[in-house]
């Protein structure tokens, strides 16, 4: 995970989630955290973001 990443991850989970999963089921997710608190939203990023799947 790049540096650009983690930042990304902390201060916009929304567009890290879209980078890696693509827009779908993850960034609707994600977005949805975003509105109920930031704190998941970050955990949901890094989560995506750390899973061994390739890149949409």
């Amino acid at each position: 995970m790049s540096i650009i990443t983690i930042l990304l991850c902390i201060f916009l989970p929304p567009v890290a989630v879209a980078l890696r999963a693509g827009i779908g089921l993850q960034l609707v997710i994600n977005i949805v955290l975003c509105f109920i608190f930031w704190l998941p939203a970050v955990i949901h990023a890094f989560w995506v973001s750390s899973k061994g799947e390739p890149a949409v």
